[in-house]
């Protein structure tokens, strides 16, 4: 006798079954919530941002420079400065600061962004890893880029950390749903395919038991 012949196959089907449906009834009953807004004027720079760092008529002390794994720009002239939790407009005044300390008078200082820090994608889609980002990024773009859904993914949501945070955040994967640099994002796969990946190894013992030579 095949397992698909046995009592113990339709009791593993039935189980899988029942997961999957009261799985779903969780899932229609939880609503995403909204996804924090992202406001690019008050976007706090971290590891990994690139800015573009203009003192002007001082072409010598501008340039493009990274924020460092410790949140810091090292400046010509001034060394380094803090970067990491400011905005670029907080980070003008500091850069002005350093200037003004014994090194220019009334130094002028503008701070742009070029390069955000990338973010990040894992669980199921076809190419999970590290992407640059992008401005105006959303959950449906961010799968997109890492290629799309794997056949076992959730489709509707996805899970998002932001950087410097524990939560994850449930949220719609469409373009309503904004990424954040830095962002780690997790899709996960169906109940269905869960209960699969549990029950596969039972149904290969009772395989073994009950297959007749």
């Amino acid at each position: 006798m095949v397992l698909g012949q046995h009592p113990i196959a339709s009791i593993l089907r039935a189980l899988a079954c029942a997961i999957v449906l009261a799985a779903g009834g969780a899932a229609s009953a939880a609503q995403p919530v909204p996804s924090p807004a992202y406001g690019g004027a008050d976007y706090r720079l971290g590891t990994g941002d690139k800015v573009r760092v203009t003192v002007f008529g001082e072409a010598d002390l501008s340039g493009e420079f990274q924020v460092d794994a410790t949140g810091f720009l090292r400046l010509p002239m001034v060394g380094q400065v803090r970067a990491g939790g400011l905005t670029a407009h907080d980070l003008e005044g500091g850069i002005r600061a350093a200037l003004a300390d014994g090194y220019l008078n009334d130094p002028r200082v503008a701070v742009e962004i070029t390069t955000y820090r990338p973010f990040y994608i894992v669980g199921e889609v076809m190419k999970p890893g590290e992407y640059p980002y992008a401005n105006g990024m959303t959950a449906a773009t961010a799968v997109a880029v890492a290629g799309g859904f794997t056949p076992k993914a959730v489709e509707s949501v996805l899970y998002v950390r932001h950087q410097g945070e524990n939560v994850e955040y449930r949220l719609a994967a469409t373009d309503a749903t904004v990424i954040r640099p830095g962002d780690v994002i997790r899709v996960e796969s169906t109940a269905f395919w869960d209960v699969i990946d549990v029950l596969s190894p039972l149904a290969g013992v009772s395989a073994l038991r009950y297959t007749v030579p």
